[in-house]
């Protein structure tokens, strides 16, 4: 296995132009040109380069048709192949406990359901569930276990939920609203995805918050702020980013009080319960505007009560420059995530492997472990991202590591046919992936054609 451990800037700086793609840590100057199945990266706290150590970039990728016979990368012993057809702006995948497959396809409004025998790489049923959403992207079913009655569809400002039961491919009438408005602003990042406890007694919604880092934010006085964070939580922001950059806690009908989980957490787009531990984790997109390798996206277990930092400080108590003195008080307190991500990564979905049998299950190191989509960068000049990795989990804990496992979507410097999003595992023991690029579905199974 390949390791690529981070470098301190001054590290990075006596390296030759010579240097091979994959001496150059990836959270510190790494690109698209050393992922490979199996590149494992462990990026640290202590190598984190100083605030605009590099200037800030805007380089979005141009998205290219697939190149002929164009496929994934995958490490050896795996087969991945296109699932289905073309779908539209395909995001979040769930499977439901008789294996059909629910895709949001957010842009257009829409819950799509598919159904496949095990080890089948295309749907023999491909239909429209419930439309008319505003930007649908969270799906969970409840109560958990093999009999629910419930789909959950987090939209962009509320979360609904319509009736069901297993096999339904329709929804069999109007979505039920579970929470009418998770924020009192709708604008920047959109997606919001929805998660129940292990014990079904709690239901987690992410928010992302309104800008890149509360840039419009009025000034509060020191006693307006603790009068404020008493009401809410530690590091709760305000203005127009109220319940934003947070993850919120209701109970399934949405009648009880919500709460604040967690706060300070720029994006969390992803959510997923550990089903051994039980623990609460989040897939985050960090903050831009800071240089090529700063601050580090990451994965964590999410802490009740805890702070995360945004927008005052990143990745514990690294102040950040644009809000340099404003919040003494939160040093000290910022709870550091437990994986750090090359930076501007744009980390997506989340999920746990747990599949021990099935025609298309996995080899038995990886049960626990997570896997992450990364969506890819535009706040880089180097281009990163645009791949699935593997975050490594031990007895429910996160090692800090985490392995290339799906890669090769990115064509040169400037183009890309597919952007990872959702991630989920098959019946079959099979791991699905969006990627709302092209609007293509793949289906990664362990064992050779």
């Amino acid at each position: 296995m390949k390791i690529i451990p981070i470098l301190a800037a001054s590290a990075l700086a006596a390296l030759s132009g010579s240097a091979r793609a994959d001496s150059v840590a990836s959270g510190a100057g790494g690109d698209w040109r050393a992922d490979a199945p199996g590149v494992r990266h462990h990026l640290t706290v202590s190598g984190l380069p100083a605030p605009y150590a590099t200037a800030a970039a805007a380089n979005p990728a141009n998205v290219v048709p697939p190149p002929t016979n164009a496929r994934p990368r995958v490490p050896p012993g795996f087969t991945v192949e296109r699932f289905g057809g073309v779908f539209q702006d395909p995001r979040a995948i769930r499977v439901a406990p008789n294996g059909d497959i629910f895709v949001a396809e957010s842009l257009v409004g829409r819950i799509r359901v598919l159904r496949a025998p095990d080890g089948a790489n295309a749907p023999s049923l491909d239909q429209v569930f419930a439309r008319g959403l505003e930007r649908p992207f969270g799906i969970a079913f409840y109560p958990l276990g093999p009999d629910p009655r419930w789909i959950y569809v987090a939209e962009n400002n509320r979360v609904v939920r319509f009736a069901y039961r297993n096999g339904d491919v329709a929804a069999s009438g109007s979505p039920q609203v579970v929470v009418p408005r998770l924020a009192q602003s709708t604008g920047g990042h959109w997606t919001r995805d929805v998660a129940f406890s292990r014990n079904g007694a709690h239901l987690y919604v992410s928010i992302g918050s309104a800008s890149n880092v509360a840039e419009e934010m009025p000034r509060k006085s020191i006693g307006a702020v603790r009068r404020w964070q008493a009401e809410r939580a530690l590091g709760a922001a305000w203005g127009d980013e109220t319940d934003r950059a947070d993850i919120l806690v209701f109970d399934p009908t949405g009648k009880a009080r919500r709460r604040i989980f967690a706060a300070g957490i720029r994006n969390c787009v992803g959510l997923a319960v550990n089903p051994t531990t039980g623990d609460l984790w989040c897939s985050t997109n960090e903050r831009d505007g800071l240089g090529d390798d700063l601050p580090p996206d990451y994965v964590t277990r999410v802490r009740d009560d805890a702070f995360y930092g945004w927008p005052w400080y990143y990745i514990g108590s690294h102040e950040d420059p644009r809000h340099r003195g404003e919040r003494p008080d939160l040093d000290g307190k910022v709870t550091v995530p437990d994986v750090l991500l090359q930076a501007h990564s744009a980390p997506l979905e989340l999920m746990f492997y747990a599949a021990a049998s099935g025609p298309g299950a996995f080899p038995a190191d990886y049960d626990g472990d997570a896997f992450v989509a990364l969506h890819g960068s535009w706040n880089r000049s180097r281009r990163t991202g645009y791949k699935v990795v593997r975050v490594r989990v031990r007895r429910g804990i996160p090692t800090g590591e985490y392995d290339d496992f799906l890669t090769g979507f990115v064509v040169s410097d400037a183009e890309v046919w597919g952007r990872p999003v959702g991630v989920a595992e098959a019946h079959d023991g099979s791991l699905l992936v969006s990627e709302d690029g092209n609007g293509t579905l793949w289906r990664v199974r362990y064992g050779l054609k």
